[in-house]
């Protein structure tokens, strides 16, 4: 036999998306007319309208391209390119294979930032389309 809880929670899945409830201290679930004001975090749709902060399909904040957040992916992948050169080439010297390593990321820098611009730009245009 199911719970309380469990009988609760399977009469608010059958419930329709018009009906609101209130659940009070007691466990009382009290109906209203329009659903309570949400505050910015979840925000409604007309809270994300009003909101100038530009957001992808899933409602999180799309943060402006930086160079702090590049270099942070760089300290992630420089050890990781640091591996692969050193697997890939074993008869290559120490230093050959630091420089190599070193290369490729200072490659990697000035290509994701321009990724990251491309995209937020991308994100801009659709969300100026959509409005």
């Amino acid at each position: 036999m199911p719970s309380r809880k469990q009988r609760r929670r399977r009469e608010k899945l059958k419930r329709h998306d018009y009906e609101y409830v209130i659940e009070t201290e007691d466990g009382e679930e009290i109906p209203v007319d329009r659903p309570p004001a949400r505050d910015g975090k979840n925000g409604s749709r007309d809270a994300r309208k009003a909101d100038p902060v530009l957001r992808d399909r899933r409602g999180r904040p799309v943060p402006k391209p930086s160079l702090q957040r590049v270099l942070k992916r760089t300290m992630v992948l420089f050890p990781l390119a640091l591996l692969f050169v050193f697997v890939t080439s074993p008869n290559a010297t120490m230093v050959s294979k630091f420089l190599t390593a070193l290369s490729l990321v200072l490659f990697f820098i000035p290509f994701s930032y321009m990724v990251d611009l491309l995209l937020y730009r991308s994100m801009l245009k659709r969300a100026q389309r959509s409005s």
